[in-house]
């Protein structure tokens, strides 16, 4: 007999259904009082029945409880609790709005009821920071950053000053899924690493995940970087900003309509560049980007949301190279409550990722750059108090431009050329389920179905035996195969088609009120790929999709940890350890080019890859001095065997060091009240220095001298270490309406530290003897700026 799966499902559920029949469920929205913006991540607690929830990304929430009178806490951190009785007798919608806390140190308490429920879930391989932390984090030339506050949790590195992206687990930037108002962003630096693309003021949360990661989430394999910006204040006008010595900021809100709508704008440029000619610099470096949002409350059940990001960077030298890349996302939400257990979320999202350059010495400009559509629908039911089910589907259409080429003017000797343009569908189901098994045992629990399409494309070579790199035997490397002909497709017509099945597993056991243990495991599918040679991202770098010759990156990652509050939550402890492998991980034959290569099949072999590691967190929440000190030991390996006996493979086919292998990571933070109208911060880091390859001798072929080298990422940067300090100034902290400024002067690299980013092999011009040559990005830096808002 066929049984069909919707009918399999009720029989399944039905019992759960039936269960609740007899009792009532509390929902409604959270938010902010002054500004009416919801809140996201607020505990709702049942102490006495120790059980509770969370509210989710729009602020909703829904419990189910029997019948009864119960004490309820409501607890956000930097907001005073509301403590009330409900009594339950029927189906009730309450929404509630928080008072900011006016004495963070005595006000925000957070009892033993709530630390259950942090113990309690789940959920691991989680960080959280506010927009307010991220302030507080003293950075190069003043300007808060969100990119270098993350890198001082435990697990995350970046490849140094001035590069940009971040790296998790021992994991690539191109592994980091980041996600602004669900919207992918592909370059997440302005300045080529000095500065990241969000503005702290429209930031409303920010989670990064590095294992454990829900079904909900895809498309990358080492972490996700889920950033919302705020709604707006629909409630009354606001403004704030900031005035830096190398760029400012300034960002609008106010209600479209009171307590309905509202709308918020931001924008940032940098205008150091403005000062460069009166030292007779022609070169030219700016950053500019906006920040957009509308919201709306159509009914009480229906809110619509719309907002965007564009993002541009320049720079130029002296009139003759001109270089212009950044981000533009645009974003429609529509949030629906079919009942107060089953919420919904339907979005539309573009994103735009464009690389320019203009050599008007040459006479070409160049573009490329990757675009999509994606179509997202994602529901959460509350089943019951102990169940809750996420489940949607996604649809994304990409397009890659990997390069044109066009002559700039009539005496341009550059004969126009256009890369083959590639095409893909991304699809996905998922659901996620989180289970309170015992009062001790919490499970969550789901399954992510992707499938990536590659379409037809208007060329597509061949090669004899599918073998796109060849081995030669005699001089033992690899080199580009000859295409022995070519293909043609229909945009419609499928050159290749995945499938992965990518289940996910986290479990809490609660050892007491203080303390729990946690476990995860999740696999994850990547099927984009970003062609980069360098231990950094760098906006020539191109996207690329999974096809014939470059297949899926498949994650498989374990984590194990020890979670622990003291002190009523003002101390808390992590200790985390994790392993993953990478299929598919793309190496580079020796001598790959990467610019400008329309046969890039011809230089990409499949590996794999490896990391593991300890990481160690311990946090003060609470007091006078705030702060957490992370420390990770881990390790990050990649091998390419040869694919039959006779070949090499990468380095021999030996595991050698990955680029973003660090041994050993150390970072403190730490913020100091000293009154109300000065506080103090500072940041310390030192790191194992980053892998790389020297030579070890040269030989002289017709007259040129050519280096050999070692075996790949044999040796390493000195570590690198610094020291950051920032004072805050508020010069009238009791003031709360009108006008309000304080100012922000900071330090970074105290002690003028030159790390060095590269070392490069060169020849004197005056002795020629060769030498070794380190480049630093920054020595002691000192800044100031003055934030205001009103």
């Amino acid at each position: 007999m066929k049984i069909n799966p919707a009918h399999l499902l009720l029989i399944l559920l039905f019992p759960i259904f039936s269960l609740a029949q007899d009792k009532y469920t509390l929902s409604g929205i959270i938010s902010d009082v002054s500004s009416n913006e919801t809140l996201i991540g607020v505990n709702i607690l049942f102490p006495e029945q120790q059980t509770g929830t969370i509210t989710n990304e729009y602020g909703f929430y829904s419990i189910t409880l029997p019948e009864g009178t119960y004490k309820l806490v409501i607890s956000y951190l930097g907001f005073q609790n509301v403590i009330e009785t409900i009594e339950l007798t029927s189906d009730m919608t309450k929404n509630y709005s928080l008072l900011e806390a006016t004495e963070t140190l005595d006000e925000v308490i957070i009892t033993d009821d709530i630390e259950k429920l942090n113990i309690r879930k789940p959920q691991m391989s989680v960080n959280a920071l506010s927009a307010r932390t991220i302030k507080q984090i003293p950075v190069v030339l003043g300007e808060p950053d969100v990119i270098k506050a993350i890198t001082l949790l435990p697990g995350v590195t970046s490849a140094g000053e001035g590069a940009s992206g971040f790296n998790v687990r021992g994991g690539s930037a191109d592994q980091n899924l980041i996600l602004l108002d669900e919207a992918i962003i592909y370059n997440s630096s302005h300045l080529f690493g000095f500065f990241s693309v969000f503005n702290p003021d429209a930031i409303k949360d920010l989670r990064l995940y590095k294992g454990g990661i829900p079904a909900r989430y895809g498309g990358r394999v080492s972490s996700v970087l889920d950033i919302y910006q705020k709604e707006g204040n629909s409630n009354e006008f606001h403004a704030n900003g900031g005035i830096g010595a190398v760029s400012s900021r300034l960002l609008i809100e106010g209600p479209i309509k009171k307590e309905k709508g509202s709308f918020l704008f931001g924008g940032r440029a940098s205008y150091a560049h403005l000062f460069l000619p009166l030292f007779d610099i022609d070169n030219i470096a700016y950053f500019y980007d906006l920040n957009t949002k509308i919201s709306y409350k159509l009914n009480q059940n229906n809110n619509i949301y719309l907002s965007g990001y564009f993002g541009r960077d320049v720079f130029s030298l002296n009139d003759s190279f001109e270089n212009t890349y950044g981000n533009t996302v645009l974003n429609f939400r529509w949030n629906h409550l079919f009942s107060d257990k089953l919420f919904s979320n339907i979005s539309l999202i573009y994103s735009d990722y464009y690389y320019g350059l203009n050599l008007e010495l040459i006479g070409f400009d160049w573009n490329s750059g990757i675009r999509n559509f994606n179509l997202k629908y994602d529901l959460k039911h509350y089943l019951t108090d102990k169940i809750k089910l996420q489940y949607g589907l996604n649809s994304i259409y990409h397009k890659f431009n990997p390069g044109e080429i066009e002559p700039s003017n009539s005496t341009s000797g550059i004969n126009q050329q256009k890369l083959i343009d590639k095409y893909a569908l991304e699809n996905a189901l998922y659901f996620d389920v989180e289970h309170q098994l015992s009062n001790n045992l919490t499970a969550s629990y789901g399954l992510r179905f992707s499938n990536f399409l590659r379409l037809g494309q208007d060329e597509l070579n061949v090669y004899e035996n599918d073998q796109a790199v060849i081995f030669n035997d005699e001089i033992q490397i690899y080199e580009k195969a000859q295409p022995i002909g070519t293909e043609e497709f229909d945009r419609s017509d499928i050159i290749e088609s995945f499938n992965n099945l990518e289940p996910r597993l986290a479990l809490a056991y609660q050892l007491n009120n203080k303390s729990s243990v946690k476990a995860s495991y999740n696999r994850m599918t990547q099927y984009l790929h970003l062609l980069s040679n360098t231990s950094s991202p760098t906006p020539l770098d191109v996207w690329t999709p999974s096809g014939k010759y470059a297949k899926p990156q498949i994650l498989d990652q374990i984590a194990v940890g020890y979670f622990r509050n003291f002190s009523n939550n003002m101390y808390s402890v992590e200790f985390e350890t994790y392993y993953k492998t990478v299929k598919n991980r793309i190496d580079y034959i020796d001598g790959a080019d990467l610019i400008a290569n329309d046969a890039i099949e011809q230089v990409i072999l499949n590996g794999r890859a490896r990391a593991y590691g300890l990481e160690f967190l311990l946090r003060k929440n609470e007091g006078r001095f705030t702060g957490w000190l992370a420390y990770t030991l881990s390790k990050s390996e990649q091998q390419t065997e040869g694919r039959t006996p006779n070949e090499t493979g990468i380095n021999n086919g030996e595991w050698y060091n990955s680029a973003f292998d660090k041994t050993h990571d150390i970072s403190f933070t730490g913020s100091y009240e000293l009154s109300k109208k000065w506080s103090f911060n500072a940041n310390f880091l030192f790191q194992t220095g980053q892998p790389v390859t020297y030579p070890n001798g040269q030989y002289e072929y017709n007259g040129i001298r050519i280096p050999s080298y070692t075996n790949r990422n044999e040796f390493r940067l000195p570590t690198y270490h610094r020291l950051d300090l920032s004072a805050n100034y508020t010069p009238n902290p009791n003031k709360t309406k009108g006008f309000r400024g304080h100012w922000v002067f900071g330090i970074y690299n105290i002690y003028n530290r030159r790390n060095a980013a590269s070392i490069s092999f060169t020849q004197n011009r005056d002795t020629s003897r060769n030498e070794a040559v380190r480049l630093a990005i920054f020595g002691i830096v000192p800044s100031v700026s003055y934030n205001f808002k009103f």
